[in-house]
């Protein structure tokens, strides 16, 4: 399990128009449902959030193997190995974000600063507060007033009864259900989760 993070390079923004968070929801679809799941995401302006849990290798290179039309493909050590085969995914997302934007902008150079940042989440205690972070950062940037607010992330996922690709129920139920879910919330607080998550 993961927390991954990036920002712009420099002053722009990654988001400009609606059509942009669109656009990239359906590139991280392509990219990286095949090698993650997703529990939570927010995109903000100039920076995002998620956090993920890597697939068994075992699904990863079956992926991989009908990607790549190679179905006698038996391990990951050709390919650089496991942790560089998931990488490439994401960098081939942001590669490809960065290009779009950039032909609709008219605009050159990277889009993202180099290496986006990645954390290990290795405790309980991180997972549930984590989401919470995640769905909170257009509060703690001063965005919205609530998490609800905003339309560019998971929260509308875990509260509303639509289908979607987010691990929702397994995340709903380290809360305990709807009510904790949206207690966590109101007790998040920025301090304690950017010394969690961001240092």
């Amino acid at each position: 399990m993961y927390h991954i993070w990036t920002h712009a390079n420099g002053d722009d923004n990654l988001f400009r128009e609606e059509q942009n968070y669109i656009y990239f929801i359906d590139k991280y679809s392509y990219h990286i449902e095949p090698v993650a799941e997703t529990f939570a995401y927010c995109l903000m302006p100039n920076h995002l959030h998620l956090m993920v849990r890597v697939k068994k290798e075992s699904e990863i290179l079956e992926f991989l193997r009908v990607k790549k039309s190679n179905p006698t493909l038996q391990g990951f050590e050709t390919l650089g190995g496991f942790s560089n085969v998931i990488s490439r995914q994401f960098s081939h997302l942001f590669n490809g974000y960065t290009q779009a934007f950039n032909k609709l902008y008219n605009r050159r150079g990277s889009l993202f600063i180099p290496n986006f940042k990645r954390k290990l989440i290795d405790s309980e205690i991180y997972f549930g507060t984590l989401i919470t972070y995640i769905h909170n950062n257009p509060v703690y940037h001063g965005f919205t007033s609530t998490p609800g607010q905003w339309p560019h992330s998971s929260w509308h996922a875990y509260l509303l009864k639509k289908m979607t690709r987010l691990r929702r129920e397994e995340g709903m139920g380290w809360f305990g259900g709807r009510d904790e879910f949206l207690r966590a919330h109101r007790e998040a607080t920025i301090e304690k989760a950017i010394s969690l998550f961001e240092e």
